[in-house]
């Protein structure tokens, strides 16, 4: 029986969809270092994850059994997608499953961060009786600056404005504002004009240390700051320096640049005992909710690649929706981008008299994914031929 290893506590809903896809499934519930999921990834043909196992092309290198990369999460960046693509080994995330749970947060925490819940909660706590409306103010009538414009803040646009607030959004690529939201020319206009500040950007490297002491210094004196996005992107030093200064009056840190690994680890910032800041423990998308949908989303698209061939929305192979093959065989055929490819595919079959029903072919970058279904037996001769074609990166055939 085949072999799939599920990581970092996923929810039942994901072994389940895996398991009667019959694979025999093995869980950890807390991410691997590099050495100990070279040697977990033994015989393993689906690797489930979330945030805080890294696969990297070491790890990879070490898995030639490995079909199939399932990432419980929106974000990708932990894992190597270039060397998984070299290898002929799909991945897939979760790109909406949990954008309602993320939003959801974004908003408490904007209302108790402009509400200051969180000072008068730990003076009730301390027993100092404080009934004051000094620094508390309505969300209704400010301006939230969302920068990053897309599911996360495109949804958290259309619910803030149900809340009476003024939207204002940045983004690098072109979007469509929702609403009444207006598109800002550049952040630093963003961060002029908004009372509330939140960041849903991305994790490709490029954001690296976006939001650092420059970005804070041009921010609406007063403001309020959320990263619930990645954890590498801001300088949490310089943003402990504004808001002892006053000029950031509340922040939320849901992401860390570095992460405990296990549930109970110790955990450190330069944020921890600041007062009107939240910190959360990377839950923004942590619903009960969400963690059903992410494990059934990512769980049915890993079984459906592994039965059909199907690439729909995968995040490093060409994308091509596929059924279930009838009566047939079907050749998966994963190589690079160059011209002729499908010509030699078509000739290979022909000299060993096979008969294409059907046929399809996806490219992306320096990727190609042609799938071709036959209704006659296939000549293990055929299936060499194709393997040693200098273009070839993996060849998987579906019955």
């Amino acid at each position: 029986m085949r072999t799939a290893l599920l990581l970092e506590n996923l929810h039942p809903q994901a072994h389940a969809i895996v398991r009667e896809a019959g694979f025999e499934v093995h869980t950890r519930t807390s991410a691997l270092d590099e050495a100990e999921l070279i040697d977990a990834l033994a015989g393993v043909s689906v690797l489930g994850i979330r945030s805080k196992t890294q696969v990297s092309a070491e790890v990879l290198a070490h898995a030639p059994q490995l079909l199939v990369i399932g990432t419980y999460t929106i974000g990708t960046n932990q894992i190597d997608l270039g060397a998984a693509a070299a290898r002929g080994i799909a991945t897939f995330n979760a790109p909406f499953s949990n954008t309602r749970s993320v939003v959801e947060i974004a908003l408490a925490d904007i209302i108790a961060l402009t509400r200051r819940l969180t000072v008068l909660d730990k003076q009730m706590h301390a027993g100092v009786w404080d009934k004051s409306a000094e620094g508390a103010h309505e969300v209704r009538g400010r301006t939230l600056g969302i920068v990053g414009y897309g599911n996360i803040g495109t949804q958290l646009s259309v619910l803030a404005e149900n809340l009476g607030m003024s939207v204002i959004f940045y983004d690098i690529a072109e979007k469509l504002a929702l609403g009444n939201a207006r598109k800002m020319a550049s952040m630093e206009a963003l961060l002029a004009e908004a009372d509330i500040v939140t960041l849903h950007v991305d994790g490709r490297p490029g954001n690296a240390g976006l939001f650092g002491a420059e970005q804070f210094a041009v921010m609406k004196p007063g403001a309020v700051f959320l990263n619930l996005s990645r954890g590498f992107i801001v300088d949490y030093a310089a943003l402990r320096e504004a808001i002892e200064s006053g000029a950031i009056v509340g922040a939320a840190a849901d992401v860390f640049p570095v992460e405990p690994k296990r549930r109970g680890d110790p955990f450190t910032s330069e944020l921890r005992g600041l007062d009107n800041v939240i910190l959360s423990p990377h839950t923004g998308g942590s619903t009960e909710e969400a963690q059903e949908s992410i494990g059934q989303f990512v769980s049915t698209k890993i079984r459906d690649y592994l039965a059909t061939g199907s690439t729909t929305l995968s995040v490093n192979l060409p994308n091509i929706a596929l059924d279930r093959p009838d009566a047939v065989h079907r050749l998966a055929y994963l190589h690079q981008n160059v011209p002729g490819v499908l010509a030699n595919v078509n000739q290979t079959l022909a000299r060993f008299g096979l008969n294409i029903e059907a046929q399809m072919l996806a490219t992306s970058g320096n990727l190609g994914y042609v799938v071709t279904d036959v209704p006659d037996e296939l000549h293990p001769g055929m299936l060499e031929e194709l393997r040693q074609r200098p273009e070839t990166i993996a060849l998987r055939v579906i019955s």
